[in-house]
């Protein structure tokens, strides 16, 4: 394969009609400050394109907001931050992210999760460059550049009543939709090289996909997209490193070939034997291939736990209650 780093202009890989239309579209949208929306289902690198905007025309820090976390009664304090005596526990002034973002650019993700109460609060953010700490008795004025992110259509969550009309026209000022992995399949190969080159950065080693088992990576419609591939090319190469003599593909993937019929697999049943090692039974357990899935990682990791929850694509807390279920801790 050749070198992917002249592909990858905005920190975007791929050389399809369709990242380039990406391409020009952010150099459109980083030559003024106005609100962007970007648009797209999970895993398509909205926030891969909200940094490049920021960064082909940088001014102060790129703050993300993850809106989907934002619950409880704290969630407008880590938004707009707090006076110290607002309420129980605030013993002194802090900051929240729009702030933290003040000069630069913050960053929406998810925008569509974000509950009504809320919404009201960031109108005035977006309309007036200014917000009001919880406690505070005065406005404040901030100089930010607001990138929204959603994989929601937000015009059936305003007709729904779930999303301000109002909110989304001033956010939808400047409309940017990615495109799912599944259209723009001859980037593919291109990804792949990029994380494998990433993994072995992490340490993970590389491996030369067998035409076969590319063909099938290139096949598969990815409804995870991109971030879907990547965690799957880092599993993949976990399991190489413990000497198998082909990568595992992902468990979608050998169900896939798994219930396919004959005549769709290639060469019948030798593409499936040439890099997946069949178990002794004729079907293996969901929980054994868990187990499995899991003591490879940590075996590629040298049982580093954090490593290995992120291999995985799971939590740690997560990652802890499965080893303990399955007798790896």
């Amino acid at each position: 394969m050749q070198q992917t780093a002249q592909r990858a202009s905005c920190g975007l890989i791929g050389e399809s009609p369709q990242i380039d239309l990406v391409r020009h579209l952010i150099e459109k949208a980083a030559r003024n400050r106005l609100p962007v929306l970007l648009l797209g289902e999970t895993g398509t690198g909205k926030e891969v394109v909200a940094r490049a905007i920021h960064e082909s025309n940088p001014r102060g820090r790129f703050v993300p907001i993850d809106c989907g976390s934002l619950v409880g009664t704290l969630m407008e304090s880590e938004l707009f931050g707090h006076v110290k005596g607002a309420f129980s526990g605030a013993t002194e002034n802090k900051k929240g992210l729009v702030e933290m973002a003040d000069g630069g650019t913050a960053f929406l993700d998810e925008i569509g999760d974000l509950p009504l109460e809320l919404q009201v609060k960031l109108l005035r953010l977006v309309q007036e460059r200014e917000f009001r700490p919880v406690g505070a008795l005065n406005w404040r004025k901030v100089d930010i550049r607001i990138i929204a992110a959603t994989h929601r259509d937000l015009k059936t969550e305003v007709a729904a009543g779930r999303f301000r009309q109002d909110l989304y026209y001033r956010l939808n000022v400047f409309s940017l939709r990615l495109p799912p992995l599944r259209v723009r399949k001859q980037d593919i190969p291109l990804l792949i090289e990029h994380f494998l080159d990433e993994g072995r950065e992490a340490n993970l080693p590389w491996f030369d996909p067998s035409p076969e088992i590319l063909r099938l990576l290139v096949d598969y419609d990815w409804p995870g997209n991109v971030r879907e591939l990547k965690h799957a090319i880092e599993r993949m190469a976990a399991m190489y490193s413990e000497g198998a003599p082909e990568p595992a593909l992902p468990s979608a993937l050998l169900c896939r070939i798994m219930s396919a019929p004959n005549d769709m697999v290639a060469d019948d049943e030798s593409v499936v034997e040439e890099f997946y090692q069949a178990p002794r039974s004729p079907v293996i357990s969901l929980p054994d291939a868990e187990k499995q899935t899991i003591a490879s990682a940590l075996a590629a990791t040298g049982r580093e736990r954090g490593k290995a929850a992120h291999l995985l694509g799971i939590g740690r807390t997560t990652l802890y209650r499965k080893m303990k279920e399955y007798g790896l801790d």
